[in-house]
Parts: C-alpha cells; structure tokens; sequence
C-alpha cells in the first residue's frame, strides 16, 4: 500500500467530503483561537466556513467535534512519517525517525495538517490548553488519540511483514507507549511558550520521550 493510500478517500465524492470537513476543522480553531470556545457557536463556524449550518450538522454533531480532522491530519501524517522510515531501522529508530520530521512546523507543508503546518500546531497549542476547561474537547482530542494508536498500529503491522491477522500483543503494546510517548510531548509542549522547533518543541520532546524508553523492548 503505498503511503498516500493510509486511509485515503476512495472517490472524488469523499475526497471532497474529506476537504470540506478539513476546511470546516480549519475554521473552526481559527475561530475558538479567536473568540473562545464558550462564545463561538456551531452557526458562527458554519458561516465562516462559507457551509449552510445544516451541512456543519451533516459533518459534525457539536462545534467541539468540529476540530477533530485537524488532529486526526497530524495523526495521519506522524503514521506515514514512521511508514516513510528507512526499511530495516529498527522500530525504536523509526519513531525516533518519524518525530523528527513529521512534529516540526514546515512552512512547505501542506495546508490543513495539524503537524507539519506551522499556523495548525499553534492551533493545536491553544486547543489543548482550551481542553482544560471542556470536557467535550478532551473527548475530542483523546479519540484523536485513540484512533492515533490504531493508525500507527496498522503501519508498524505493515512494516514488521505480520499478515493480516490480529497483531500481537507485543506490537498492540509498542504502538500503545510510542503514541503515549508522542501525546505526552505535544501536550507538554502545548502547555508551554516554546515555540514548535527548537529543543523545546514536540519533536524534540517526542524523540526524548522515545530515548527516555531505554528499558522498554521494542521489537
């Protein structure tokens, strides 16, 4: 499966679902940044999206499921980073490698990935700390992460050659503590002032996380 294909829309009508529902996510942080949560309503998102209210509603049950494909494209793009690593790295310098380039602002990035985007990571930054304070966000975020876990499980399957029953425990176990690994260091990160690059910045923290892991048996 080449690495556009992780789950990729199939169709022209679903890749045009999957750029309108990005194009709505993108509207909406903009707009939570702006205004905060509590006073930015469904409508308000709908309207700035250029989308009636009743296609917002199509898409998305409530204003704070509105951001999900923001998180969910930095979790697509950190799995094809680790997909994209050299064949034969081992899996703990695959993610070491992956942190490294898909957790970095890039200007060149394509627009809408909540990691590699520089604006979406600074969105990602306000969104968590607004997650503090609204359950319905921390839900959002963490089934983001959830089905993180899930991506990356699938490409650590592919790249170990397994076929295609269940993965192993051993496996289900790495994919569980290396997302761990990366969520702790983007919300440590998005509860600071560093800013995205640097020693500070997630892909600095991701890869310290990862090395801090010394004792764990990666396969």
């Amino acid at each position: 499966m080449p690495a556009s294909s992780l789950n990729a829309p199939d169709s022209l009508t679903e890749r045009r679902k999957a750029e309108t529902r990005l194009d709505i996510a993108r509207t909406a942080a903009a707009l939570f940044v702006e205004n905060g949560l509590r006073a930015t309503r469904a409508e308000d998102i709908a309207r700035a999206a250029g989308v009636a209210p009743r296609t917002f509603y199509r898409y998305f049950a409530t204003k704070e499921e509105a951001v999900a494909p923001l998180f969910a494209a930095g979790a697509q793009q950190w799995a094809e980073a680790v997909r994209g690593a050299p064949a034969g790295l081992p899996v703990r310098e695959a993610l070491r490698h992956a942190a490294s380039r898909a957790l970095v602002p890039d200007s060149d990035a394509a627009p809408g990935l909540a990691i590699g985007d520089a604006e979406a990571l600074e969105w990602v930054r306000a969104l968590l700390r607004m997650a503090g304070e609204s359950a319905a966000l921390r839900a959002v975020w963490s089934n983001a992460c959830h089905a993180s876990e899930e991506t990356l499980l699938s490409v650590l399957t592919e790249r170990e050659g397994r076929g295609a029953g269940a993965p192993s425990l051993e496996l289900r176990l790495v994919a569980g503590v290396a997302s761990a690994a990366v969520r702790v260091a983007v919300e440590t990160w998005a509860a600071g002032d560093d800013p995205a690059g640097g020693g500070g910045g997630p892909a600095a923290l991701a890869e310290h996380c990862i090395e801090t892991l010394e004792g764990f048996r990666w396969p």
